[in-house]
């Protein structure tokens, strides 16, 4: 039932076909029989009608139970019925045998070759043929079928011969395969020992690193905080605002420049005034040096000039 089981189509009937009472008492009937059977197996008849009531179906049922155990019931009725022909073949098959066994323990008497009457080396030999007879599934004692099941067995002991060598060669194989896993396995093992050695090692000297860094930086960091001290303190002594922004700056650094463009012709002409004494007496003396030089620079120009037009070779 169990097979039949696993085979059935759970997809149900229409509730109201499933749920008739002659579904339901196809079942009822199906669960009596069970219960029947299981009673006379028991020998007890009372706990057989026992069983019989315990296997009924409720007052209620639903329809999808009462489907699944029609299928069921069918199924194993259908199984049931190809047991009995099964059996009922394998009796006729097993009545056809012991006539033929009756017949040939008759002839054996007849010839004198009863089991009871034959010599005990006789009986042994007969005991071997009838076990290699078994072992080869040999019915008759024709020499064509103890050759055709010699073949067979050779046949046979080729085919475990040949799935031997192939188990062994994949044995071999795997052997090869794991040793080389083995072997794998050991150098991975030796590089991880490694990789965690060079892991603390290196989380040591990171750490280490680590530490140099922040003392650096906590010196960094007193050093900047100094530093903002000290231009907070720098912009209040110049009279710094938060007014004074980037576009103010840029706006006076653009006056700076008109102002610079401005004052430098005045620049370049109190310049050419340092050479000049302080003194209104000695500046005038000194201006007229400078007059009585130039004229005197112009008077050697022209000399210069005139011997030049003057000379021959010119």
């Amino acid at each position: 039932m169990d097979h039949a089981a696993e085979h059935l189509d759970l997809a149900t009937p229409a509730p109201a076909v499933a749920s008739s009472s002659a579904a339901v008492a196809e079942v009822n009937a199906w669960l009596s029989s069970l219960a029947a059977e299981a009673g006379g197996g028991t020998g007890a008849g009372g706990r057989g009608g026992g069983a019989a009531a315990e296997l009924s179906l409720g007052p209620d049922p639903t329809p999808r139970g009462v489907a699944y155990l029609r299928a069921l019931a069918s199924a194993s009725q259908a199984r049931s019925r190809a047991a009995g022909i099964a059996a009922a073949g394998l009796r006729a098959q097993a009545a056809e045998y012991r006539a033929e066994a009756a017949r040939l323990r008759e002839t054996l008497e007849r010839a004198g070759l009863a089991r009871d009457a034959l010599p005990p080396p006789a009986a042994a030999a007969a005991r071997a043929v009838a076990s290699v007879a078994n072992l080869l599934a040999i019915r008759d004692t024709e020499m064509s079928s103890f050759v055709v099941a010699s073949a067979d067995l050779s046949l046979r002991r080729a085919e475990m011969e040949e799935k031997r060598e192939k188990v062994h060669k994949e044995s071999k194989a795997l052997l090869d395969y794991t040793r080389k896993a083995i072997t794998k396995l050991t150098e991975l093992k030796k590089m991880l020992e490694k990789f965690k050695n060079d892991v603390e090692k290196q989380q040591a000297e990171q750490m280490t690193d680590w530490q140099t860094k922040l003392v650096m930086m906590d010196s960094k960091e007193r050093q900047y905080i100094l530093q903002v001290s000290n231009y907070k303190a720098m912009l209040n002594r110049v009279g710094y605002t938060p007014e004074i922004n980037h576009g103010v700056l840029m706006e006076m650094a653009e006056h700076k420049k008109d102002l610079e463009r401005k004052t430098k012709p005045i620049a370049d002409t109190l310049r050419s005034y340092q050479d000049l004494p302080p003194d209104k007496a000695l500046a005038a003396l000194a201006i007229e040096d400078k007059k009585r030089q130039y004229a005197a620079a112009e008077k050697y120009l022209e000399d210069v000039l005139q011997s030049a037009l003057t000379t021959p070779g010119l």
